[in-house]
């Protein structure tokens, strides 16, 4: 499986180079990440894609006198980083078989660990009256019961966890959405549009939709206090 921190900290730490200065990622730029994570887009592409972007922005840059503005978010290089992604899989059509994937470096112990402390803060949320009571009680319960399954075992399966973690971390997000007030989520996709407006050309329809609800999954989360379930998150806790 691949290593979930170095993706978004490598990602993070190239654009930064390029762009000259420390910049933050935002919400946004996160769910952006996370969108190309999902769609299992190589860390190799993303980064091609970021110089890709930097290299043609900063020569139209010079062809201006250097009066172009920064790029000041992750999503002017999207097209840039789809292109590096689709000639990256036309370049492996008849090649022969993959390397072998290499090692999490997660330790049993220390997932279980982050598995039981994340059933404890959805199970805390449970009992706060919240609407979606119910589903967080299950799903703390289900954390609880991985927790124990990881630390039963010496060499965990992190790719076949991951794999349930992300649809317990779907049953999450839906719970939320819809315990969420209307004016609330209404609110937060206006915030989206909003900072998706100057780069709407450079993303497709499917990504437009994907970062977005990306955006308001992750400021649901936010707001409700909870963590992401995944074992990537485990390196940023």
């Amino acid at each position: 499986m691949q290593n979930y921190f170095n993706y978004f900290t490598e990602i993070e730490t190239r654009f930064q180079a390029r762009r000259g200065t420390l910049l933050l990622l935002s919400t946004l730029d996160w769910a952006l990440i996370e969108t190309w994570r999902d769609a299992g887009v190589p860390l190799e592409a993303v980064l091609r894609g970021i110089d890709s972007a930097f290299d043609k922005f900063e020569a139209r840059r010079a062809k201006a006198g250097g009066r172009a503005r920064k790029i000041n978010g992750l999503a002017w290089c999207a097209q840039s980083v789809m292109l590096a992604a689709e000639e990256m899989q036309e370049a492996r059509v008849g090649v022969g078989k993959a390397s072998a994937p290499e090692s999490s470096g997660f330790e049993g112990e220390r997932i279980a660990g982050y598995l039981r402390e994340n059933a404890s803060l959805l199970h805390a949320a449970a009992g706060s009256g919240s609407g979606s009571g119910a589903v967080l009680e299950h799903l703390a319960m289900r954390l609880a019961q991985l927790g124990d399954e990881v630390a039963a075992t010496r060499d965990p399966d992190t790719e076949m966890l991951e794999t349930t973690l992300t649809a317990l971390e779907a049953r999450l997000f839906a719970a939320l959405t819809l315990s969420a007030p209307e004016e609330q989520l209404l609110r937060l996709r206006e915030q989206a549009a909003r900072e998706l407006a100057a780069v709407r050309g450079n993303m497709s329809a499917v990504q437009l939709r994907q970062v977005t609800e990306q955006f308001v999954h992750k400021r649901l989360l936010e707001a409700a206090g909870l963590p992401r379930l995944s074992i990537f998150y485990m390196g940023l806790r």
